[in-house]
């Protein structure tokens, strides 16, 4: 502050015919003294210069700067601060006259949550000082990572008063948490004692970020015992800046020049070992030479590398200059006498409130060629980024890393040392994020920042670390095994490369190929009494149609298409119709045979002859093939892609475009088959060696039963499977008719021939 009067003193433009003075006293941290020594200047105590002073730089403290402004606040004394950033002091409505050249710590404090944010520290603890700078920038970092996904483990507080047992505590947290980030807001002696305690413990693997109270402070960095736990630290530092000839000012002080200046006889007696002269000598120090200088010697007073308390007074200074030389400035200096506009301020009554509107007014360069100026209390938000670094000697340096320039954040993240001593970035999480595949879930009565993650659930995926939900795939598209990614459905139908495929294929063909033998069989023996007396020509024709079923199975088997889909329904329906027809026609034949028997009855079978048979098989047939066909042309099955059965295929179908057409062609098939199975149940008792209703009886009831039990099965079906038991359902009424109906035959053909004969068939 010396420094900065002095120049200005000597500044031809600034204050042109006026001269600063000062003066200077130590308030030891404490408030009391603070809140004296600031009434005894503004006053102007009777022990020194009566003049009272118009402004007070000072407040090394948020505390103490609040109580100064309100004291002062009714005598408007303009107060400016360089180290006062508590962000309650920015309220101008509270404290109209206070100023600071330190930022508010809202930025500090948000930049030290941008910091935990971009380097993904989601599970921190905090240690803050118990007044309004630790609470109040506490506060607003929690604002700041509010829904960011980062929380505090813990907050301990720490008071000057109780430092030992408050430091103790801290570290036994510091120690105990799984948080391996830790945020700090104290002063630079209380940060001391907790890394004291924790170097104790030999706790050093935890990362440490600085507030600017103690983010550059040498008593810290030269302290080997706290190396190994400070090491690493990343901190918010006030910018630091160069004061031209600053440095040449400082070596160039001399007690000789100064007899009255205390600082400079203590730093003598602390460097040189001597006392200068015209001091009290006490018997143990011996006098001054003269000669000793502060030219080459190294000391953190004479080191100006890195300046930035310091350069905050020197700024404080020149507003305080610039708003004085602003109100002493006479614009209407020029004007007649008689004008009594001018605005002009005696040296030798400046009114403090005048003083403090030109103070809001400040806007200059600086120097340094810097702009400055006040917004309301505050100046435009910059800061250093600095990182603890090993030195060879074993102390910490520090080094500059990068920026912070209001709301932007500039960080070299290559030049950082964490506190592991390598370059990978430390993690610090409750629970690691959740990868791809699966979501967060919140574990009850925890922090948002502990979760366990969920896989994501079949059909939905979660594409990106962290993912708070899973989405769920559009229809056609299903999720992959890993669950990160939609994929299109396989296409699935029932194939005759499948195992299902080739068992009912096979199961087709065999049919096939018994119906064949059989034909065979009864062709070769058509003349033989069994045949002729089973109706020969209605039994080829039912061979023939069982061929057809067994067939028409295999078109249900494949991809689906427009012209399949159509002919696997009309081939099924008349294929069954023509079947059941022939045994409905032959029960119907055994029936008339037995009862033209009886007297007058003679001209019964006239009805049922060779001709009418066929007649009856083919107008059965027809009605079924009507039926298809008005069935085909409205409303036929159409191939479709079934998405209902969740799962990674999609179904490849015939759908039913008309329930009413497929239920007509059953309905008719069912019709015939009842009616078959009512008139062989009656036929059943009529001479066994002559008599097939009991073997068609057992073929209805099989036929039945079987089509009976695949309604609900069809209904019940999910995809492809729908088709297999329709299959299914073919095959088995199709080997129920065949076997019921023709083996009994066979066998007597080929192994009981001493059956196969008139005699033996006439017999009752």
């Amino acid at each position: 502050m010396a420094f900065a009067v002095e120049e200005i003193n000597h500044n031809s433009t600034l204050l042109p015919g006026v001269k600063l003075g000062y003066r200077i006293l130590d308030s030891c941290s404490r408030y009391p003294w603070a809140l004296q020594g600031a009434l005894s200047l503004v006053g102007g105590d009777t022990h020194s210069c009566g003049q009272p002073v118009s402004l007070l730089i000072g407040a090394a403290s948020s505390t103490t700067g609040i109580m100064m402004s309100r004291i002062l606040g009714p005598l408007s004394v303009p107060v400016i601060s360089y180290l006062a950033s508590c962000p309650c002091l920015s309220d101008r409505t509270k404290f109209p006259n206070f100023f600071r050249t330190i930022p508010s710590d809202i930025y500090q404090a948000r930049a030290m949550a941008r910091m935990a944010i971009r380097f993904h520290w989601t599970w921190m603890g905090a240690v803050i000082e118990n007044n309004d700078y630790g609470h109040l920038a506490i506060q607003v970092f929690q604002q700041e990572i509010q829904g960011k996904g980062v929380c505090l483990e813990f907050i301990e507080t720490v008071h000057r008063e109780t430092i030992v047992s408050d430091a103790r505590r801290a570290a036994l947290t510091i120690q105990a948490s799984t948080a391996r980030v830790i945020l700090i807001f104290c002063w630079y002696t209380d940060t001391k004692a907790v890394f004291l305690e924790l170097a104790k413990m030999n706790v050093t693997d935890r990362q440490f970020l600085a507030s600017e109270a103690w983010s550059t402070s040498d008593d810290l960095l030269q302290d080997l015992t706290i190396s190994k736990v400070a090491r690493g630290v990343l901190g918010v530092a006030i910018r630091s800046s160069t004061i031209p000839g600053f440095e040449n000012y400082l070596r160039s002080l001399h007690p000789s020049h100064r007899p009255d200046d205390e600082f400079l006889r203590e730093l003598w007696q602390k460097e040189f070992g001597c006392s200068p002269g015209g001091s009290l000598q006490k018997a143990s120090i011996p006098p001054c030479s003269g000669t000793e200088s502060l030219e080459e010697v190294q000391h953190p007073f004479t080191d100006t590398s890195q300046l930035r308390v310091a350069y905050n007074v020197y700024l404080a200074v020149y507003a305080a200059a610039h708003a004085l030389h602003s109100l002493l400035s006479c614009p209407n200096r020029d004007s007649p006498p008689g004008n009594k506009n001018t605005t002009c301020s005696s040296p030798k009554h400046i009114k403090p409130i005048e003083l403090l509107q030109h103070l809001n007014k400040v806007n200059i360069t600086t120097p340094q060629g810097e702009r400055f100026y006040f917004q309301g209390a505050d100046i435009p938000a910059k800061y250093d980024l600095v990182n603890w670094q090993n030195t060879p000697e074993g102390s910490l340096k520090l080094v500059l890393i990068g920026r912070v320039d209001g709301f932007d954040l500039h960080l070299n993240e290559s030049a950082i040392q964490w506190s592991t001593g390598s370059n990978q970035v430390p993690v610090s999480v409750c629970s690691e994020s959740c990868p791809p595949g699966t979501r967060k879930a919140n574990r009850k009565g925890e922090p948002l920042c502990c979760f366990d993650c969920i896989p994501c659930a079949e059909g939905e995926i979660s594409n990106k670390t962290g993912s708070l939900h899973c989405d769920r795939c559009p229809s056609e598209f299903w999720s992959n095994v890993e669950q990160t990614a939609c994929i299109p459905r396989q296409l699935d139908f029932l194939s005759f490369n499948e195992t299902l495929g080739i068992t009912l294929t096979t199961a087709a063909v065999s049919g096939v190929t018994v119906t064949t033998a059989v034909f065979v069989v009864f062709l070769y023996y058509r003349k033989t009494p069994v045949v002729r007396a089973n109706n020969s020509e209605l039994s080829f024709l039912l061979l023939l149609s069982l061929k057809l079923c067994f067939l028409c199975s295999l078109v249900f088997i494949g991809r689906p298409s427009v012209w399949s889909c159509r002919f696997q329904q009309a081939a099924f329906g008349i294929s069954f119709v023509l079947c059941v027809s022939c045994l409905l026609v032959k029960t119907l034949v055994v029936l008339a045979v037995f009862r033209s028997a009886r007297p007058g009855a003679e001209t019964l079978i006239k009805w049922f002859g060779p001709g009418q048979q066929r007649g009856s098989v083919c107008l059965f047939t027809c009605i079924q093939v009507i039926i298809c066909a008005v069935w085909l042309s409205l409303s036929p099955p159409v191939p479709q892609r079934d998405l209902g059965f969740q799962g990674s295929k999609v179904t490849l179908e015939c759908a039913m475009a008309s329930v009413v057409g497929f239920s007509l062609v059953l309905g008719y098939i069912g019709l015939l088959a009842c009616t078959c199975l009512l008139l062989a149940f009656l036929a059943r008792k009529l001479p066994d060696n002559f008599n097939e209703a009991k073997l068609i009886t057992f073929s209805m009831l099989i036929f039945c039963a079987v089509w009976v039990a695949f309604v609900p099965a069809y209904v019940s079906s999910p995809g492809k499977y729908v088709v297999a038991v329709e299959i299914f359902a073919i095959l088995a009424s199709s080997y129920g008719l065949l076997i019921c109906i023709f083996a009994p035959k066979c066998f007597i053909i080929l192994l009981r021939p001493e059956k196969n004969s008139k005699k033996h068939l006439m017999a009752r």
